[in-house]
């Protein structure tokens, strides 16, 4: 799995949260510019944890909040096997 496999994943589930076109969120905006709000930057821990295994702590969320920043947390604790 790729780092762009997690965020298009990210995109798509965020798209749904948000009804707008996946390739409407920039990858690289902040949250912020997106419209994710605390209660949707929850759900995507929690669904990032359900589909991935890896554990996102809300503060690593908002130290790099851009969905680039997220696939790339993830990516690297996959390779890692860290979780």
């Amino acid at each position: 799995m790729t780092r762009e496999d997690i965020v298009q994943w990210c995109q798509q589930y965020l798209a749904n949260l948000l009804a707008v076109a996946p390739e409407s969120l920039d990858p690289h905006a902040d949250f912020d510019r997106l419209g994710l709000d605390s209660p949707l930057a929850v759900s995507l821990l929690i669904e990032i944890e359900e589909r991935y295994g890896v554990d996102l702590p809300p503060e690593e969320l908002f130290e790099n909040p851009t969905l680039h920043a997220v696939g790339e947390y993830v990516h690297q604790h996959l390779r890692q096997g860290v979780v």
